[in-house]
């Protein structure tokens, strides 16, 4: 007779549930055990019509319960294997932890001896990286309340959650739009739980090229500060309507969009970097801001980067001015010479052809 098992980290031990796959009524918290079978019929038998995503990890499928709510039903690729039983373990514990308004709530899992399953509710808009290429293009304060309710779901898992979790792949491929267009941040398969003396953790390196921060490209170290340079490259798609992977593909443009933007905003010719598809209407003086803290965000040295907590109050309008003076005179004393050189062979990194394929990850089963 097959089994369900779920468990979770509590006090640093284990705890194990066993529960019979013919029932159906079975809740471990707010979490629901489904069967296999009533997936299957959700998902019109996983069929290929109704998948709405892909990734490393296997396809997402849209699927409706008996009882007509709407799902996305997360069916990992080699669910038998090791690493998908890792990577299972890794999104019910840290899902079922996590619960905020601009969090992807998990409705609930299944889990046979060949087959794992995660079901969250259907996210009506898609995804932001799908939206930025949709028509009709997103608005300007559409945008806005994008990066903040993104800003604020990373808040809470790195400020607010304990224990602490870093994200680590922080990108628009990640961030869901409810039927109000409200961000939700979801996929936390590569989340990485921090104890609290922590202050870093060092892993295979996990992600997606093009958001990736410098010094976990290099070293595999991972913190906070790693999310917050990818919740940047999110800002600056959001401005830009342009994928960080896909950025200077047809116009020739040499080197990584972070190089863009620094010298546009040397040059006080910001306005260039805003999406076409907005047709000028959006306030100029809040994408200049919004540039500011991407700029911020991405700074070379994860030390010199705001916490999540800073960079929503100056998405609120508070600190901005304070902290982009702060980060100017700092390099007007001539403490990012050595920055500004490793920064040249990051991008000459993300400049490598072979790199910028569509969606590229460096995971494992997710």
């Amino acid at each position: 007779m097959g089994l369900y098992h779920f468990w979770r980290h509590k006090y640093h031990q284990q705890i194990f549930f066993d529960v019979n796959d013919q029932r159906t009524d079975v809740c471990l918290g707010n979490l629901k055990v489904f069967q296999f079978r009533e997936l299957q019929i959700a998902t019109d038998n996983f069929s290929s019509k109704n998948i709405i995503g892909k990734g490393g990890f296997g396809n997402v499928y849209r699927g409706q319960l008996q009882d007509g709510t709407l799902v996305a039903v997360k069916r990992l690729k080699d669910g038998h294997s090791v690493g998908g039983e890792v990577q299972f373990q890794t999104e019910v514990e840290l899902i079922s932890l996590a619960v905020h308004r601009n969090l992807l709530k998990l409705y609930g899992f299944c889990m046979t001896s060949t087959e794992k399953l995660l079901v969250y509710p259907h996210m009506s808009n898609g995804s932001v990286s799908s939206r930025l290429k949709a028509k009709p293009a997103l608005n300007w304060d559409t945008r806005k309340r994008i990066a903040l309710g993104t800003a604020r779901g990373l808040l809470y898992l790195h400020e607010q959650c304990d224990p602490k979790i870093i994200h680590r792949d922080v990108k628009a491929a990640n961030v869901l739009l409810d039927d109000d267009c409200e961000a939700v941040v979801g996929d936390f398969g590569l989340a990485k739980l921090l104890r609290h003396q922590d202050s870093h953790v060092t892993t295979a390196v996990r992600g997606t090229v093009g958001h990736i921060a410098p010094e976990y490209l290099s070293t595999g170290q991972s913190s906070e500060k790693t999310d917050v340079f990818g919740f940047g490259i999110l800002l600056l798609e959001l401005i830009t309507g342009q994928r960080a992977l896909e950025f200077g593909k047809g116009t020739n443009q040499k080197g990584a969009i972070l190089d863009w933007v620094r010298k546009l905003n040397q040059e006080k010719k910001t306005e260039l970097l805003i999406d076409k598809e907005l047709k000028n209407k959006y306030d100029r003086l809040e994408m200049e801001e919004m540039v500011k803290v991407a700029l911020l965000c991405t700074e070379f040295l994860p030390g010199n980067r705001p916490r999540m907590s800073d960079v929503v109050r100056m998405l609120e309008g508070e600190g901005l001015s304070e902290r982009w003076e702060e980060s100017k005179r700092s390099d007007n004393c001539g403490f990012r010479v050595q920055e500004s050189c490793s920064s040249e062979r990051f991008s000459d990194l993300t400049d490598d052809s072979s790199l910028l394929i569509q969606a590229t990850e460096l995971s494992g089963p997710r």
